[in-house]
């Protein structure tokens, strides 16, 4: 049983067909960042082991939700009373998804609209410059568990002391050097994933992650004392997962 799963875990498999396996209230904190409908193959590229890849295209809008609900009400019946959910997406279906959580969830279980700021990317001489993606934060029950974050105070009065972080986290993408760069598309920084983690799963609960890609929030689960669930499609995403947390000596698959 997943409940008491002690070891942590990347299955190759859509979730959709994976998730009705997990016991009925059992995780504490499903993220997910899923294919954002963007129209196009998103590819990446591995350090010596050529690209990596996934479709993002879906024929309309109505087609992705159809697509999405389904996943998002096994996630609402694997959470606990007191877990919840973070979507992570953009601007191309934020609206759309926000919606359907409502429809999902209930709107009274709207937490947090968060905005990841990032602040690379390019600019346009016709808009202004996308620099945010959304996460949308909805609770399963009434008493959702949250320990607030704390980030580093940037004003004079308060420098070298901490403050409670908004809903807007400046945290920088990855860079092109960075160490924990795996080179798979869309792959988000492990410092974001770390304070959602932190902020909303209790310390031993269970981290759900049903498209894991290159394996972030496992990563920030485990080294937060959290058990950790991944799932993907992709066989490029559960192999650098797989490598990524291998050396935790606790992975199983």
């Amino acid at each position: 049983m997943l409940r008491r799963m002690s070891a942590h875990r990347v299955q190759l498999g859509d979730c959709l067909e994976l998730l009705p396996a997990i016991d009925t209230g059992s995780a504490d904190l499903v993220y997910l960042d899923p294919p954002y409908n963007t129209g196009s193959e998103r590819i990446g590229t591995e350090r010596g082991k050529g690209a990596s890849r996934y479709p993002d295209r879906w024929p309309d809008v109505r087609a992705y939700l159809a697509f999405m609900r389904p996943r998002l009400e096994q996630i609402h019946r694997v959470l606990r009373a007191s877990g919840s959910i973070l979507l992570h997406c953009d601007w191309r279906t934020s609206h759309h998804l926000r919606l359907l959580l409502d429809d999902v969830f209930g709107a009274d279980r709207f937490v947090n609209h968060l905005v990841w700021s990032y602040g690379l990317g390019g600019s346009s001489p016709r808009r202004f410059a996308r620099k945010h993606d959304d996460i949308l934060f909805y609770a399963r029950g009434a008493n959702h568990y949250f320990l607030p974050p704390r980030v580093p105070a940037t004003s004079a009065r308060l420098r070298g002391q901490s403050k409670k972080a908004t809903d807007v986290l400046a945290i920088p993408s990855i860079n092109n050097m960075a160490a924990e760069r795996t080179g798979y598309p869309t792959q988000k920084p492990v410092a974001l994933l770390r304070l959602l983690v932190e902020a909303c799963c209790p310390p031993g609960g269970l981290v759900i992650d049903p498209f894991c890609g290159s394996g972030t929030t496992l990563a920030a689960a485990i080294e937060t004392g959290r058990r950790a669930l991944g799932m993907d499609i992709n066989p490029d995403a559960l192999r650098i997962a797989t490598e990524r947390l291998a050396m935790t000596g606790e992975l199983r698959h």
